[in-house]
């Protein structure tokens, strides 16, 4: 049985990384932007984990405005792959990082089920 709320973390990205083994990183940080779980690089997930909940804010700010609904996912595509940032509940964001041509359906509905675990455990 997982213990604690740091190892269900670890543990949905681990499945996550699982079921879609090209996403080349995956992390969940707070709504604040402090890194709590993740398999990137300790000097890269400070600074992941605050633009992931910038772009999570600036995502939920324009679904507002716009009248777009509830904010399902933020996507930045860039040559070399994608940038998928998801709210996980209230408190947390998870993002992750796939390379060009990934199939994103899959990255979409695997990430979206972890989300939903991370925010069980944030609650």
């Amino acid at each position: 049985m997982i213990a604690n709320r740091q190892e269900v973390l670890q543990s949905a990205l681990r499945q996550l990384r699982q079921a879609v083994p090209e996403l080349t990183g995956a992390m969940v940080a707070s709504t604040d932007g402090l890194s709590l779980a993740t398999d990137l690089p300790e000097q890269e997930a400070a600074r992941v984990a605050a633009m992931a909940a910038t772009a999570l804010g600036l995502g939920k700010r324009i679904v507002q405005t716009t009248a777009l609904g509830g904010l399902e996912e933020v996507v930045v595509r860039g040559r070399e792959g994608y940038l998928v940032v998801y709210a996980a509940g209230e408190r947390g964001v998870l993002a992750v990082s796939a390379p060009a041509g990934a199939n994103l359906g899959l990255v979409h509905l695997e990430a979206r089920q972890a989300a939903a675990q991370i925010a069980q455990a944030l609650m």
